[in-house]
């Protein structure tokens, strides 16, 4: 772009002002209040030539032709053209227009449908009402708005310049209104669970903290809503489900952001099998319905979504190690035979102060970002997460699963654990971790073993962020090409 869209001269300043001021004097308000318009621009595509019409939106572009002009007005769903013409509204009008409007401004125009000889549907006005006046200009009608930081902080002018941008956003938004309703469609009801946590647990990670005033006391911003939602189960509640603001304080980078949206959600009588198969079929359902297609390319790669491979998470580990992750249960001996074998360096697994977080750092370095077809993982020896099920098969391991793509971690689901028993030694062994410096190990919650011990039925549930799975479905390059408004600094 020739300037940044945020600055303008003090004479286009001043211009605009004259013309709102123009507008003001002709028509008394310069800003209105409403408009009453009788279709949306996309209602309007779908309608017969003839058709009377009054639309609205903001004006994206103006060709004046003598005694002629045509224009475009712009909403979320698209655009359509406008002409006007000096004899249909009329000299005085006419020249008010072109010495007044400009591209920005919101225009409500009055008019019937027809085709002009190129082809394109347009709306020939008979009347036009100036709706809103705006002060700054848009970005450059053939460059847009290019630069990345700038995209992001002015997101409203990357949506409106940015037909790509505008298409993954509305897609996004779209994709959790559709799957609200697939939730709602198969007996799940949506309930909400707090924010403000005394203890942010439900997930490995670190919690932002702050400061209630009233109360006298810190709170934390939740990482997960795990711990509420299936004590909603336990209160009765059959199945539920919310789409969740997450809010974990660690590192940022294309695919990590410190506040993102998970949709959680959990079944009585439910094991990890049926949840298996239930989030395949949902996640089928959004990219058929956003899509149209089961198979998609994301950043170059093809991807079938009408199969999806299995992988046993702890075999896959064991061959990776060369021997058994689960005979382990001290980090420093687990360090000694990842040096010894040459696989790292001593010094990179320094800061690492756990089992499980070991484990993961060397899964995430050495195998996630192999798996590229929808892959499911599952069989995770039982320090992974404290709040899954011990199989009957093997106490040494989760009724635990993720599904990957492209290596990326689209949701982690289990069978939950509902053995209080169980639950207090694996918050016991979480607390000895964070004792030995482990800053995302899970938070113990009293709170929660205590309503496990009046009775929790067998649950399933799952966790999938909404993030990830629009960056796929919309083939977008980062978490932020998602997010309306995403976090910058």
């Amino acid at each position: 772009m020739s300037e940044n869209p945020t600055s303008m001269s003090t004479n286009e300043l001043t211009a605009r002002l004259q013309k709102a001021e123009n507008i003001r004097a002709r028509d008394g308000v310069v800003w209105k209040d409403k408009f009453e318009r009788t279709h949306t621009i996309a209602d309007a595509r779908g309608l017969a030539d003839g058709t009377p019409v009054r639309l609205c939106g903001r004006i994206t572009a103006l060709r004046w032709l003598g005694k002629l002009m045509f224009g475009r007005l712009y909403d979320i769903e698209g655009e359509i053209q406008f002409s006007m013409s000096r004899e249909e509204i009329g000299e005085e009008d006419y020249k008010f227009m072109k010495a007044n409007v400009d591209m920005g401004d919101f225009i409500g125009v009055t008019g019937e449908l027809y085709h002009t000889t190129a082809g394109e549907l347009t709306v020939r006005v008979s009347h036009y009402d100036i709706l809103a006046k705006a002060l700054r200009p848009l970005p450059e009608k053939f460059h847009g708005l290019t630069d990345t930081e700038a995209r992001y902080r002015q997101r409203y002018l990357d949506v409106i310049s940015n037909p790509e941008s505008r298409a993954a956003l509305l897609g996004r938004f779209k994709m959790t209104q559709e799957w609200r309703k697939f939730m709602v469609d198969n007996g799940f009801l949506e309930i909400e669970t707090p924010v403000l946590q005394n203890v942010a647990s439900g997930a490995a990670a670190k919690p932002f903290t702050t400061h209630h005033n009233a109360l006298g006391t810190d709170f934390q911003l939740r990482i997960s809503p795990e711990l509420f939602l299936k004590m909603a189960i336990g209160a009765g509640f059959d199945r539920v489900f919310e789409v969740a603001k997450d809010f974990r304080n660690e590192g940022m980078d294309a695919m990590h952001l410190q506040e993102f949206t998970m949709v959680e959600w959990y079944a009585a009588y439910w094991d990890y099998k049926k949840n298996i198969e239930f989030t395949w079929k949902l996640i089928q359902h959004l990219i058929q319905s956003m899509r149209g297609t089961l198979k998609i390319s994301y950043q170059g790669t093809e991807l079938d979504f009408s199969q999806y491979e299995m992988m046993d998470y702890t075999a896959k580990m064991n061959e990776l190690f060369g021997c058994s992750i689960l005979d382990f249960d001290d980090v420093d001996t687990l360090k000694k035979h990842l040096v010894d074998k040459g696989m790292f360096p001593a010094e990179d697994l320094e800061d690492l102060k756990s089992v499980p977080t070991l484990v993961d750092w060397v899964y995430k370095r050495k195998i996630r970002d192999s798996i590229i077809k929808p892959t499911f993982l599952y069989n995770y020896p039982t320090y992974m997460v404290p709040l899954a099920r011990h199989s009957d098969a093997d106490d040494r391991c989760l009724d635990m699963y993720q599904l990957l793509v492209c290596g990326a971690e689209l949701c982690k689901g289990y069978s939950e654990l509902v053995n209080p028993i169980q639950q207090l030694a694996a918050f016991e062994e979480q607390a000895k971790n964070i004792e030995n410096g482990d800053e995302e190990a899970f938070n113990p919650d009293n709170d929660f073993v205590r309503a496990m011990e009046h009775g929790f039925p067998p649950i399933s549930g799952v966790g999938l962020g909404v993030d990830r799975l629009a960056n796929i479905i919309f083939d977008q390059p980062t978490l932020r090409d998602v997010i309306l408004f995403p976090m910058m600094k």
